[in-house]
């Protein structure tokens, strides 16, 4: 595997387009520590650092500071980041199959994309605004991201601070959204997600020396009852658990496909063809954690602007995050958003109309309408397989950190969405890098010469 880390270098293409990777990220990186002008830092670092650790837990507003790098946390240029560009994407994904226009473009060719992706990035740009807008409110009234109020954050509020922030909240996202652009077409791997899993490991640092604080200074003070031996039981079990979100990422039953064939010659013989269709088990990725998080936070959001009674905090222990009933609401929505997905995305009718087309059929299966339920039927099996492993490794960093008190922002590389996405787009990222090795036959980074789920 190093002599394959070492070939990367040798070919001028692909050596041209890491060292692009980096700039672009090293300048991403860059924005999450330029703070928004009318922001005092000092009051900011004093609100974060009253809130200590008890403000991981979570939610929607810690998810959003992990995907840019810890740029919320410092209000800084790039505090949106890649997320609006994100958030528009699926957007379009979900109204693609309601709206004809938007699935005409598609099948239009590079035109119809280009089309698209202009729609698109009017869409990122008004999910910029509005929310550009909802930071700076926030600024200039920390309570509403339930932040303390008692300091200052804001040197200069009113209007013109508002205007200031929009636009540069704007500008920035607008800027990430380029870069992540250019490294799809320049670059090596999707750019969008590059960027995001480079901003969760931005935050491994902190979270493995809050870990060794955890473990060693606790024990030396007597404030923790964390050992060694728990460490080493955590580090099998972060073992285990990237084995397993591995597997799910790579998971998929191939269903094996025929195609007649004739050869041409004496008799005109025909011979039969075998390829495999792949149903991956997690169709959906990480889409089902994020909607369920996001849905679940609006009626907190709602709670706060209600008077406080019996029967507002009845229904609040169910959307407060970490809670039993929380995790329970949270496992069903994930399983729903799974197969919500999957309905939306995968369309057995559409595949089997092609297979049929094309002269292809399932052994043992009529074409049509009949493999189009076969193919509906196994989805269905597999993607409740895939969601409850799914929805285990979601709520496991909300168990860990409620069990056994470990800081969110240490629990959460344990499963969740930051795993999940570390692993999909760091395997993604070494099958193009070892395209390119295999294609100027220089070996891959596996001893065969090629990654298991190419063969």
């Amino acid at each position: 595997m190093i002599s394959a880390y070492k070939n990367c270098f040798r070919i001028p293409e692909l050596r041209n387009r890491l060292v692009f990777t980096f700039c672009m990220i090293a300048i991403c990186r860059l924005a999450s520590v330029i703070p928004c002008p009318g922001v005092d830092p000092a009051g900011l670092a004093e609100i974060f650092k009253q809130v200590g650790g008890n403000r991981g837990t979570g939610g929607v507003m810690d998810m959003l500071d992990l995907f840019s790098g810890g740029a919320m946390e410092n209000f800084a240029v790039g505090a949106l980041g890649i997320m609006p560009y994100i958030s528009a994407s699926i957007i379009l994904q979900l109204l693609t199959p309601v709206i004809p226009q938007l699935e005409r473009m598609i099948r239009e060719g590079e035109s119809g994309r280009q089309k698209h992706n202009q729609i698109m990035r009017y869409v990122t740009l008004a999910i910029c605004v509005i929310q550009g807008a909802i930071f700076g409110a926030a600024m200039m009234n920390p309570d509403k991201l339930n932040l303390p109020s008692g300091v200052s954050v804001v040197t200069h509020p009113g209007f013109g601070f508002m205007i200031s922030t929009i636009i540069t909240l704007t500008a920035g996202a607008m800027f990430i959204m380029w870069i992540g652009e250019m490294i799809t077409e320049k670059g090596i791997g999707n750019g969008a997600s590059l960027i995001i899993t480079v901003n969760i490991i931005a935050r491994l640092p902190r979270a493995i020396s809050s870990f060794i604080a955890l473990v060693f200074g606790g024990a030396a003070t007597g404030d923790s009852d964390f050992t060694v031996l728990h460490m080493i039981l955590l580090l099998a079990m972060f073992l285990v658990v990237c084995a397993g979100a591995v597997a799910l990422t790579q998971g998929h039953r191939r269903i094996p496909i025929r195609y007649a064939r004739r050869v041409m010659g004496v008799g005109g013989s025909t011979v039969a063809q075998t390829s495999y269709l792949p149903l991956r088990v997690n169709y959906s990725g990480v889409m089902p954690i994020i909607f369920a998080g996001a849905i679940l936070s609006f009626p907190m959001l709602l709670m706060r602007f209600l008077p406080m009674n019996a029967f507002t905090a009845f229904i609040a222990k169910f959307f407060q995050t970490g809670t039993g009933y929380y995790l329970c609401l949270y496992a069903i929505m994930i399983l729903l958003f799974s197969f919500f997905w999957v309905a939306n995305q995968f369309n057995p009718i559409q595949i089997a109309d092609d297979l049929q087309r094309q002269g292809g059929y399932i052994p043992g299966i009529r074409p049509g309408q009949p493999t189009a339920e076969f193919l509906d039927h196994s989805m269905t099996r597999i993607t409740l397989a895939g969601a409850i492993f799914l929805l285990v490794l979601a709520i496991l960093p909300m168990v860990l950190s409620n069990s056994m008190q470990i800081p969110y922002q240490i629990s959460q590389f344990f499963g969740g969405t930051s795993l999940l996405i570390i692993v999909g787009v760091s395997l993604d990222t070494m099958r193009q890098i070892e395209g390119y090795l295999l294609s100027y036959h220089y070996d891959g980074f596996m001893e065969k010469g090629h990654l298991r789920s190419r063969q």
